[in-house]
């Protein structure tokens, strides 16, 4: 039977091979089980994207919970991971779940996890819950009829597209933003920020707004590489001002100028500190990832804003979120949040507060970041990943412990950082 680890961000596998009908099953047995343990009659949400058998798998889920007489709120579309993180605490949920794999290749589907205040479930529950998931599931799912649950009131099928659309109404104008001076394109990459999108701004440029399970061969990763239609189209045009592109779940964000240049997740966490400190007159702390940008650090200085470095993954910013008095929370993957918000990554609600920034200063995106480039000077930032084998990577990890490293080229080594693997 499969060994089922939850990551950073929940547990994704390959479909058919290891995601499969039954192992969504027996995760969704023990979530049940570590529900009926912690809540008195608990309820859960649930969604799923456009990826393959998204809709059959978390029916999957809503069967079980219901078997164990768990209420159950499901998506009746696709949607967002911050669609579901918001209907958990709006709908007064004890759980949500998610079916997707984030920005992984179209073969690999998904498992995450929502705590009731609306953000990733943090560690200590999902290692209890990793541990009490069955090596069988003991259930016969063709028994389990969606339509039974749904007549017995135990599922409920509600729009949580609508109720996310409600909540940005309520925070931004979307209607300044309609007839705003400056134009905005979308990139959906095929994921699930295509509806809610095509719904606020019908008349801006869209690409990637269709069911494409797919991808078309592109993984739903923002990274610049996988976004070359977006940055040629605006390029292109010459009367585009800022491009927005999410991820698959639209938790994550990346951002190109009116020359289709990439806008990293780096500048766009400095943007939204400046925004929110410099013009909206708002404190907190910021909360990074140990591999952001240390302009961070530079930016908030000016602002006397503290700034906490934890390790990597979202859930260990969300984890301060409650808890602690937070302006903005990011990580390099591009997964941010800010004051005002859910503790939860959201690339449609970070771009639509940048987009309402430009809106309210008259400012183009390129004249906002050479602001923050006043106060923090210019970086450059590029990310390479190489896979090393297991023998050199103990070599080189003890190099780094021996702190054998004091030079690369012309450059010394300042300092050395280690809260999250060597810096």
């Amino acid at each position: 039977m499969t060994k089922i680890k939850f990551g950073t961000d929940g547990w994704r596998a390959i479909i058919a091979k290891d995601f499969t009908e039954d192992n969504v099953a027996r995760v969704s047995v023990a979530v049940a089980v570590w529900l009926n343990q912690k809540y008195k009659n608990p309820t859960a949400v649930i969604g799923y994207d456009f990826r393959f058998g998204g809709k059959m798998f978390a029916q999957t889920v809503a069967k079980v919970l219901a078997k164990y007489e768990i209420k159950v709120l499901i998506s009746d579309c696709q949607v967002s991971t911050p669609a579901v993180s918001l209907a958990v605490v709006k709908q007064f949920a004890q759980i949500g779940v998610m079916i997707t794999a984030s920005h992984n290749p179209p073969d690999y589907n998904g498992y995450k996890l929502k705590g009731e205040y609306g953000g990733p479930l943090l560690e200590d529950s999902t290692k209890e819950i990793e541990t009490i998931i069955p090596e069988e599931h003991g259930l016969i799912l063709d028994s389990l009829k969606f339509e039974d649950f749904i007549k017995t009131g135990f599922i409920k099928e509600v729009d949580l597209e609508e109720l996310y659309i409600k909540h940005v109404y309520n925070n931004f104008d979307i209607e300044a933003l309609r007839k705003s001076k400056f134009n905005f394109a979308f990139d959906a990459m095929y994921g699930a920020g295509q509806n809610v999108m095509r719904k606020l701004f019908p008349d801006i440029a869209l690409l990637h707004c269709e069911n494409n399970p797919s991808f078309n061969g592109v993984p739903p990763e923002p990274l610049h590489k996988n976004l070359l239609e977006l940055s040629n189209f605006i390029a292109d045009s010459g009367n585009i001002d800022c491009g927005l592109a999410v991820d698959g779940d639209a938790d994550r964000i990346a951002l190109y100028d009116n020359n289709g240049n990439y806008i990293n997740s780096h500048l766009i966490i400095l943007i939204l500190i400046y925004y929110l400190t410099e013009y909206k007159k708002l404190k907190g702390k910021v909360v990074t990832g140990f591999s952001s940008s240390v302009k961070i650090e530079k930016l908030c200085k000016k602002y006397n804003i503290p700034v906490q470095r934890v390790h990597i993954g979202f859930k260990d910013i969300c984890k301060v979120m409650l808890h602690d008095d937070v302006l903005v929370g990011g990580e390099e993957s591009g997964g941010i949040t800010c004051k005002g918000h859910i503790p939860e990554r959201d690339g449609i609600w970070m771009g639509l507060t940048i987009w309402q920034f430009m809106n309210e200063t008259n400012k183009n995106i390129s004249q906002i970041i050479n602001e923050v480039y006043n106060i923090t000077g210019t970086f450059f930032y590029s990310r390479n990943d190489l896979r090393i084998e297991e023998k050199f990577k103990k070599t080189l990890i003890q190099a780094c412990k021996n702190n054998s490293f004091k030079q690369f080229g012309e450059l010394k080594v300042q300092r050395v950082e280690t809260l999250d693997g060597y810096k």
